[in-house]
């Protein structure tokens, strides 16, 4: 199965390179170089870069499903990322017998060949399922472990959103994070301020998302014990909100955004109605550093800023 051949391709250049720090050299291509190289910069140190650069990170919605490719696999984060995306939303719940591994729904029936509740289920059933892609048609995909994908995206430089359902906990997450050593490849996302809470007592070191608007908000997060240098501002997916990306700016925060949702309902449907994407310039213009999109691929080719992120910072 392909999955496991990535998976033993990142296995085995880990074991060969042993530091993953160094860069790729200017002549490589952009596949190559993030096949043996990993970041140069630290995360949160990234973020900024691409801040203070007025870049674009473009965050692809459950992985970034496509024809042919299902969303949460591990094949399918494999052909965003060599179509030019850096940054994979995805989901992360556990089995009955507490095996992590990327799903969005409760149950099996949606996105896979089985049927039954995720966390009725034991691994070793899980691992034997095929993913659907959203046209309804069977792949030869399986449900990945996080494990794996956190593997992958060490590997590769990717940035993973974990998306946290509720057969998981965030302490159980950072541990597998730390595990693979993928600090730097991670944020976790959080929806409540007790969520937020949550994922610094797990571990202040790792960068998340939260909501907030503005100073007052952020001062609230770090009263909670969020380090205000890993977090990323949630402004939710309604109406984009200039000013409140302005707020965070000034505090030194990188702004983030939504255009996903139902279809028919969600902004990047209307913003692509014209068939251009004049819109999602309009935001870039207007401060936002974070796009979360159930059209990265359209996005991405699109616009620049994406690229002028990863000239100008590196991954």
């Amino acid at each position: 199965m392909l999955r496991f051949a990535l998976l033993g391709a990142v296995l085995a250049t880990l074991a060969a390179c042993g530091d993953t720090s160094r860069e790729a050299s200017s002549g490589d291509s952009p596949a190559t170089s993030a096949s043996i190289a990993a970041p140069a910069l630290r995360l949160p140190a990234y973020f900024d870069c691409v801040r203070e650069n007025k870049g674009l990170l473009i965050a692809a919605h459950r992985g970034g499903p496509a024809p042919g490719f299902p969303e949460n696999t591990l094949e399918t984060l494999q052909h965003g990322f060599a179509n030019g995306i850096n940054v994979f939303e995805i989901d992360v719940a556990e089995s009955r017998d507490g095996v992590m591994l990327l799903m969005h729904d409760n149950r099996l029936n949606r996105t896979t060949t089985g049927d039954g509740y995720v966390a009725d289920t034991d691994w070793a059933d899980l691992s034997g399922l095929r993913m659907v892609d959203n046209d309804g048609n069977r792949t030869n995909f399986s449900p990945p472990k996080l494990t794996d994908v956190l593997l992958w995206a060490k590997q590769s430089g990717a940035i993973l959103e974990l998306d946290r359902k509720p057969t998981t906990s965030f302490r159980n997450i950072a541990a597998a994070v730390h595990a693979a050593g993928a600090d730097d490849n991670v944020l976790l996302i959080s929806y409540s301020d007790a969520e937020a809470a949550e994922v610094a007592a797990a571990d202040p070191n790792l960068m998340l998302t939260a909501s907030a608007k503005g100073s007052r908000d952020i001062g609230r997060l770090e009263e909670l014990g969020v380090d205000r240098t890993r977090l990323v501002a949630w402004t939710g997916t309604g109406s984009p909100d200039a000013a409140a990306w302005a707020r965070a700016l000034r505090e030194g925060v990188e702004p983030a955004f939504g255009t996903l949702g139902r279809m028919g309902e969600r902004l990047d449907d209307q913003y692509w109605a014209d068939g251009d994407a004049s819109e999602y310039q309009d935001l870039v213009d207007d401060g936002l550093v974070l796009l979360a999109t159930d059209e990265p691929y359209r996005v991405a080719a699109a616009l620049t800023s994406d690229d002028l992120a990863r000239e100008m910072c590196g991954r």
